[in-house]
Parts: structure tokens; C-alpha cells; sequence
């Protein structure tokens, strides 16, 4: 009998030390490293930098502090990840835990109070509209369906460079990258097309809103206080949100009308009859509004600034630019003399294109943070504590030219996604691991930015009467959004 209750107190002491040292293990974990803060008037510095000038501060802190840092932006510790294998952790091995997004007041104006895929809280909200999107626009069967509009506007743009070219020195391909994927993107939204002034006045009222969103930040930092302090910031969002209503709205009532007519099933089309699992109700007009402004922001300036890339490049390598065209016709063989376009069925055959692309999507990300994730619980991570509402950012640039990663990073070599099989895909799944292209940064834009640049860069390299183009200087004007040049390549 007391041998029994020896080891019953002895085992009971145990717990109870090892219960008292993981508490205080607990206590010393701390949020990970950053620079020294000033309450609120170190948060009010640090939204005042443009995305740029943040970028160049966050590689310093990297270098100094390791692949894991905290900046005080805002309420909430904001932290950055510049390392692969740690995105990869949380995304794709943790990711229901950072699968949340910020609840902050200027955000919920611009996105409908939070009913946009990008922006909605890790649920049954968020479930439904992306499995709406994967469904019924990005589905094999439904990319197929828009071949013809592809098709369209594919020509379209090979027009309008040659007009281009005929008539100026040189050629500003942005401008005719970004129109072709507004008319396509705008086309699966509403499934009409539209004039040019009309696809204009949309791409102006989206752009507007972009090119200022970082500026409205400020409103996300005390809501209730900065909307009194920066009331005409405040109005000025509230006016501009209503400007893009005002452009999409008529879009939406007129295909609403319609809907029982229509051939092609658009993205309007599929809002339309979708129904929200928590609220039990359809969406609304400005909620649809909301989502075609994503659907189509989410593939126009990417997909034109990868493209206007992978072209630079083209034209500074020569040697890649002719591996290119000779890949091509070995594909098209006799078809060669009759045809000058290559078919959407002749990309799976172009392993070397694909490469290119992929190369130039880690090269030249056409984004170099992710939207920023919440974790709704305290995460402990990398031995480092993520508090709970903490904001959490992925180095998409610095991760694409990792040196651990990528042997030679700053070179544009597509042969490293090649094996003797064709695309390596060991190499490829570095890319796929980028936290641009997985978890919930998974999206249209990411779904099929490859095959919309396979398709376009193939068909800017027709080979019929074709030379060789080179030049000693190329010029990338790569300004996004934000109006500020990114990169410039010599």
C-alpha cells in the first residue's frame, strides 16, 4: 500500500513540474525580431512609406534579423517572412491557422464588408465564393467555353502592336498588354463585349482606386479616430467606391436581364445565382460589384507586367528568344507555311516556353508581398510567438532570389525548370511552393497567369518572315498600381 501511494505522489510531483516548466517555456516566447518602437507615432512612420521605400526597409531587416521579423504597423504586430520553406509551413502545413484576413475599416469599404475571396474570413462565406470561382470560371470545361473570346482578343492585341509598330519608333507594350486583359477579363466577367471607351472608363475608375489604396491605410490605424481626423481621405475613399458601383452596376443589371439567354456562362452569371451558406441570402448588387472588381483586378496588371517582362527578357537573351521560335516550329512543323499562330492545344508541346515562364515568374514576381494573413489564435512559430489579430506578410520577391534556392538567382536561366523529361517538376514545385500561388493566395490570376502568357508570348513570336530582334538597352517600365517604377532592366 505505500509503495502504491509513493508512486502515485511521485508521478502527480512530475506533472506538476512539467506542467510548472512548460508554463514558464510559454512566458518566454516571444513575438519575433524587429527594430526598436515608439507607440503610435512609430506606426503612423511606417504607414506613411510607399510599398517601395517598406520593401527596402524589410530586405534590411531580414539581413539583420533573420528570415522572420516584427514591424509595429498599425494596431497589431505586423511580421515578414522572407524564407521558403517557412511560407511553406505556415501556408500549406498551418494553413487554416494564418487563413484569415485583416478586419480593418478602409478594407472593408473597398472590398463590401468583406465579401470578396481575397478578403473574407477563413469560413463558409470564403468556401462558397472560391469554390464558385474554381467551379464555374476556372474549371477545364468552363476555360474552354471563353476559348473563342481568347481567341478575339488575341488578335486584337497582335493588331494593335503591329499598328503600333508601323507608326512608332518604339513600342510602350504595357499599354496594349493591360487593354487586352481588361477586354478578355472583362468579357468572362460580364460576358458582352464592350466598346473601348467603356473598357476604358472601367480600367480608369479600378486603377483610381488602386493607385490610392495604400494611401487609406491611414484609416485602418483607430478606425473610429481616423475617420474623424482624415475625414476628407474618408470621403474621398467613399466617393471613389461609389464611382465603381456607378461603372459596373449597369454592367450587372443588364446581364441580369439576360441571364436566361446567354451561351457563355460569365462570372455575373454564376454571382447571380449564388447563394451565401451563414446569411442565407444572395448577394447584393454591391457585393457582386465587389467581386467582378477583383475578378478582374486579379489578372490585369499581373498577368500585363509578367508578360511585359518575359518579352524584355526575350529580347535581352537572344540566345532564349531563338530557343523559343525554333520550339515553336518544330511544334507547328508543316504548318508552319499556312498557319502564324500558335493553338491553345500546341502549349502542352512547348516545354521550353513554359519554362521561360516560370523563370520569369520568379525572376520578375508581378507582386513582391502577398495580401497580408491574420492568425485568429496565438500561433507559436518557428519558436517564435504570432499573437493573435497579428498581421502576417510573405517576401514574394525575396523568396523568388533566394540564393539557398536558386543557384545563380539573379540570372535568367530557364534550363533550371528543365530536365530530360521536359519541365522539372521538382524545380517547378519551388515556384508552386511560393506563397503567391498557394493557400488562399490561390486565384484566378494565379490559376492561369501561366497559360494566358504561354498563348500570348507564343503568338507575339509568329515565325513567318520573322527576324531576330535584339537591342543593346531594354526598357521595362513595370509601375503598377502604385504609379512607381519597380525595376528598370539594362
Amino acid at each position: 500500500m505505500e509503495a502504491w501511494f509513493i508512486i502515485l505522489v511521485t508521478l502527480c510531483v512530475c506533472v506538476l513540474i512539467r506542467a510548472i516548466l512548460f508554463s514558464l517555456h510559454k512566458k518566454t516566447i516571444t513575438i519575433p525580431p524587429g527594430p526598436p518602437h515608439i507607440p503610435i507615432i512609430s506606426s503612423i512612420l511606417w504607414l506613411r512609406k510607399s510599398i517601395s521605400e517598406l520593401e527596402a526597409v524589410v530586405k534590411t531587416l531580414h539581413a539583420k534579423y533573420g528570415p522572420i521579423i516584427t514591424l509595429r504597423i498599425g494596431t497589431e504586430p505586423t511580421i515578414f517572412i522572407a524564407d521558403h520553406s517557412l511560407a511553406h509551413q505556415a501556408l500549406i502545413q498551418h494553413g487554416s491557422l494564418f487563413a484569415n484576413r485583416p478586419k480593418d475599416g478602409g478594407f472593408k469599404i473597398l472590398t463590401n464588408n468583406r465579401h470578396q475571396i481575397n478578403s473574407s474570413s477563413y469560413g463558409a462565406t470564403w468556401r462558397t465564393l472560391r469554390r464558385n470561382l474554381a467551379s464555374q470560371m476556372l474549371h477545364p470545361s468552363r476555360v474552354k467555353s471563353f476559348s473563342g473570346i481568347r481567341k478575339e482578343v488575341l488578335h486584337t492585341l497582335l493588331t494593335r502592336l503591329k499598328s503600333d509598330s508601323e507608326s512608332n519608333k518604339s513600342i510602350k507594350v504595357i499599354d496594349h498588354f493591360q487593354y487586352a486583359m481588361s477586354c478578355l477579363l472583362i468579357l468572362m466577367c460580364f460576358g458582352e463585349p464592350l466598346d473601348e471607351g467603356k473598357v476604358r472608363e472601367i480600367e480608369l475608375v479600378l486603377r483610381k482606386l488602386l493607385l490610392h489604396f495604400q494611401s487609406f491605410n491611414i484609416l485602418n490605424f483607430w478606425p473610429r479616430v481616423t475617420r474623424v481626423l482624415c475625414r476628407n481621405l474618408w470621403e474621398q475613399l467613399l466617393r471613389m467606391q461609389k464611382e465603381q458601383d456607378d461603372a459596373l452596376f449597369p454592367l450587372i443589371r443588364a446581364r441580369k436581364q439576360k441571364r436566361t439567354n446567354n451561351v457563355v456562362v460569365s462570372y455575373v452569371d454564376t454571382l447571380l445565382e449564388l447563394q451565401l451558406p451563414e446569411e442565407k441570402r444572395n448577394l447584393s448588387e454591391g457585393e457582386i460589384s465587389a467581386l467582378c472588381a477583383e475578378f478582374i483586378n486579379a489578372g490585369s496588371d499581373t498577368t500585363s507586367m509578367s508578360l511585359q517582362w518575359v518579352m524584355a527578357n526575350l529580347v535581352k537573351y537572344p540566345h532564349v528568344q531563338e530557343r523559343v521560335v525554333d520550339e515553336i516550329r518544330n511544334v507547328l512543323g508543316e504548318r508552319v507555311r499556312e498557319e502564324r499562330e500558335v493553338k491553345e492545344e500546341d502549349l502542352q508541346k512547348l516545354p521550353y516556353l513554359k519554362a521561360v515562364i516560370l523563370e520569369g515568374l520568379r525572376r520578375h514576381p508581378p507582386g513582391h508581398f502577398t495580401l497580408p494573413h491574420v492568425v485568429a489564435e496565438d500561433v507559436v512559430f518557428n519558436d517564435y510567438l504570432v499573437p493573435k489579430n497579428g498581421t502576417v506578410n510573405f517576401m514574394v520577391g525575396m523568396i523568388g532570389l533566394d540564393p539557398k534556392v536558386w543557384e545563380d538567382p539573379m540570372a535568367f536561366k530557364p534550363e533550371r525548370f528543365l530536365n530530360d523529361e521536359g519541365v522539372d517538376r521538382t524545380t517547378q514545385r519551388e515556384i508552386e511552393r511560393a506563397p503567391s500561388t498557394r493557400g488562399r493566395e490561390t486565384s484566378m490570376n494565379t490559376t492561369t497567369l501561366s497559360g494566358k502568357e504561354r498563348a500570348m508570348t507564343s503568338s507575339d513570336h509568329r515565325t513567318k518572315g520573322r527576324q531576330k530582334v535584339t537591342g543593346k538597352e531594354v526598357g521595362a517600365d513595370c509601375r503598377g498600381r502604385d504609379g512607381r517604377a519597380a525595376q528598370i532592366v539594362r
